[in-house]
């Protein structure tokens, strides 16, 4: 049922004559736009509800932000010697395979010339020396085994 222009004039009259709405109470007079923030897209009311930080939780979570930023500097320093210790270790076994080839380009070069250098005879004669002693403590096991088969 619509009422009639003249009544719905008359009824928001006798509305703004009642005092301040609900909404202006709350408002205190302000405008609606700047009573709420909106921040992150979320609406953040003014006011002291919440748990407001103390100047000792202040205190307590700057401390807490140097220890941990003391920690994260020593936990770099010891990585940095760490690797700075292995990347040490390779270099020198870096120069110890070099050392390594250029003595054993240093044979090839003698043995192309017709020589055998000294350090390869004695590498040849020791390992002769050992397939021999190698040899006969073989045929030793082997006789000790055949004593003890033909013993049963």
């Amino acid at each position: 049922p619509q009422l009639p222009r003249q009544e719905l004039r008359e009824q928001r009259a006798a509305f703004f004559q009642q005092g301040p709405t609900p909404l202006e109470n709350h408002t205190q007079g302000k405008p609606v736009g700047q009573l709420f923030q909106v921040v992150g897209g979320k609406v953040k009311k003014p006011g002291k509800r919440g748990r407001k930080p103390a100047k000792i939780d202040l205190k307590a979570k700057l401390e807490r932000s140097r220890q941990s930023a003391r920690e994260c500097r020593a936990r770099k320093k010891l990585r940095y010697q760490y690797l700075e210790e292995l990347v040490s270790s390779r270099e020198r076994a870096i120069c110890a395979l070099r050392e390594e080839l250029e003595m054993y380009k240093q044979w090839c070069m003698a043995m192309d010339q017709g020589k055998i250098p000294s350090e390869i005879k004695a590498l040849l004669t020791g390992e002769e020396q050992n397939k021999s002693q190698q040899n006969s403590s073989r045929h030793m096991k082997a006789g000790k085994t055949d004593a003890n088969s033909n013993s049963w």
